[in-house]
């Protein structure tokens, strides 16, 4: 028997979570760099690998990436949690990040943006376009280069990237992830009843 679910239905929002909660580091030629917390980020495209990040006109990080046409997608940990939350309220127009959190600049090979050290994923991007949505714009870009933490691949070169302690933001909260619940295809793997 079917369980009876009882709905209340809300004017349209963004409810679509969990999200990956990532550090976005920019940086224009000859400035300090910036870093801002963006939950609304994710895949568009394999190939060419892009990404997109969607972000707010009035943010200092908006104009910066707009003008400099680069930024690098910084993946965050349960040791990053603190830093992404206070990255993602104060502002680059008055905190040097980097130096307020005691975050390290990596040299990017793909990039004249740095990543963040402390991330065991960054990915430069190169913007391709930007689309006006709203009280969003979105920043569609290509991933020129990634760079991973070799402390979490193994003897074979496999990076491991689900030991990393990555974190989701989901409504208005951070969680770590949690329990392995199958891989890709263990639905229809053979000698598996549904």
């Amino acid at each position: 028997m079917k369980k009876q679910v009882k709905k209340e239905f809300w004017k349209p929002g963004n409810l679509l979570y969990p999200l990956p909660a990532v550090l976005v580091s920019c940086q224009r030629p000859g400035e300090k760099p910036n870093i801002i917390t963006i939950a609304w980020a994710g895949t568009v495209c394999s190939s060419p690998a892009m990404v997109s990040i969607s972000v707010r006109k009035e943010r200092y990080s908006y104009a910066i990436i707009q003008e400099t046409g680069e930024f690098v997608i910084n993946l965050v940990t349960k040791d990053l949690a603190f830093a992404a939350d206070w990255c993602g309220v104060k502002s680059g127009r008055d905190e040097d990040k980097f130096k307020a959190c005691s975050l390290t600049e990596q040299k990017m090979e793909h990039s004249m943006v740095p990543g963040i050290a402390e991330s065991p994923v960054n990915l430069a991007c190169k913007v391709c376009r930007v689309i006006p949505l709203g009280s969003h714009d979105m920043f569609v870009a290509e991933v020129t280069g990634v760079a991973v933490d070799t402390d979490f691949m193994d003897e074979k070169g496999k990076f491991h990237l689900n030991s990393t302690g990555l974190v989701a933001y989901s409504h208005g909260e951070y969680f770590g992830l949690g329990e392995r619940l199958g891989k890709f295809g263990y639905s229809v793997e053979k000698g598996r009843k549904g």
